[in-house]
């Protein structure tokens, strides 16, 4: 596929390995933000073919993983209503609240609908003026743009019953998050290029000189990753930490400035809870209070819910990158795609997901799925 297959080569993947392998002089830990990056990465073994001397750390780079339980719960409680139509992307569906999942409400008889888009849910509550229509608006700084537009565009055209369930999270805080854990073994970051190609790169270059780490904002496709690392440990080996965009391509330094006019306009900074993590302050957005009528927590007055997590899930350490997710006792056996205790086993960003789909199972092995480059 042309523009793909270009960053597919085997030849230049060898190349760069070799280069990395030329350099390296000390072992490194690496973090991968992103949960997209993290799903190249296993399916392409990547980091079976980097030299032992380099560890890639998954992040909480998965926008379903870290959406908070509580959250989850409110979305199964609205969803239940039977006034309400609930529009959702398909891979929140099976996300487990605390004693159910949106499956499960559906067949209990919630109308519940996967759409491709904030806008078809907004043509749903178009279409169903009779029915209150709530859009799960979730997700890093990428897909916070289209759900503060369609939530702008309700408003200008008058559409009164339509709300948005917001858990939007930013990258930034959870790297300042991070870097101030005390069991932080960080030493780099491989920085999400879609993020950064909406937000541009202004926040990092503080991170990266108050922690003293490297930043590399790289994108997705195997020669991507494998560039962003050689960049990385450059600067590792040589006790630099600069910010660096391996992914000039997709991103200006400057980023998107009509998408962040949009998110200026429809949004406000708040702090965030994220699953497994907790708060993490001024790390996501809600609506501002010139669109807090199309708010679905302020409209269903969704509270006092007691939330409870399966007591064997460690999706929490996987998220941080304390554990990988083979070394959780309920990985392949009680937890598995079909019967889920943490929504790392369901996103298709999740790092439990990739593990179990690519057959990471521990003892390095990987499945004849796999299609590892160089």
């Amino acid at each position: 596929m042309k523009y793909v297959e270009e960053f597919r080569d085997p030849q230049l993947a060898g190349r760069l390995l070799d280069d990395i392998r030329a350099t390296v002089t000390r072992p490194w830990a690496l973090m991968e933000v992103c949960g997209g990056q993290t799903h190249s990465i296993i399916r392409h073994g990547i980091d079976q073919l980097l030299p032992d001397e380099l560890e890639l750390i998954h992040g909480p780079g998965c926008p379903v993983c870290v959406t908070p339980l509580e959250v989850i719960d409110k979305a199964l409680a609205i969803a239940a209503r039977p006034d309400v139509i609930f529009c959702s992307f398909g891979d929140m569906l099976r996300v487990p609240g605390s004693d159910r999942d949106l499956f499960r409400v559906r067949s209990e008889g919630g109308d519940v609908r996967v759409v491709y888009s904030p806008l078809d849910a907004l043509r749903v509550a178009q279409d169903n003026p009779d029915k209150e229509v709530v859009f799960f608006g979730i997700g890093f700084e990428t897909t916070a743009p289209p759900n503060a537009m369609t939530v702008y565009q309700a408003r200008r055209l008058g559409i009164r019953n339509f709300s948005l369930l917001v858990s939007h999270v930013r990258v930034p805080p959870a790297i300042e998050a991070i870097m101030r854990s005390p069991d932080c073994r960080v030493q780099a970051f491989l920085a999400a290029g879609h993020v950064c190609s909406v937000m541009g790169i202004g926040e990092y270059p503080q991170l990266a000189d108050r922690h003293r780490v490297p930043i590399v904002v790289t994108g997705f496709e195997p020669l991507d990753i494998l560039e962003g690392i050689r960049r990385t440990v450059r600067q590792l080996e040589r006790g630099e930490h600069t910010v660096d965009n391996a992914y000039a391509r997709a991103v200006r330094p400057e980023g998107n400035p009509a998408a962040q006019a949009m998110l200026a306009d429809v949004f406000e900074v708040a702090d965030r809870a994220w699953r497994g993590i907790g708060v993490i302050p001024d790390s996501g957005w809600r609506l501002s209070s010139r669109y807090r009528e199309y708010d679905a927590e302020y409209r269903f007055s969704v509270s006092d819910l007691t939330t409870r997590e399966p007591a064997e899930c460690r999706s929490g350490e996987v998220l941080q990158g304390l554990i990988k997710p083979h070394e959780c006792e309920a990985f392949g056996t009680t937890c598995t795609p079909r019967n889920p205790l943490g929504a790392t086993m369901v996103s298709s960003e999740g790092a439990c997901a990739a593990y179990f789909l690519y057959r990471r199972l521990g003892g390095g092995t990987t499945s004849r799925e796999a299609t590892p480059v160089g």
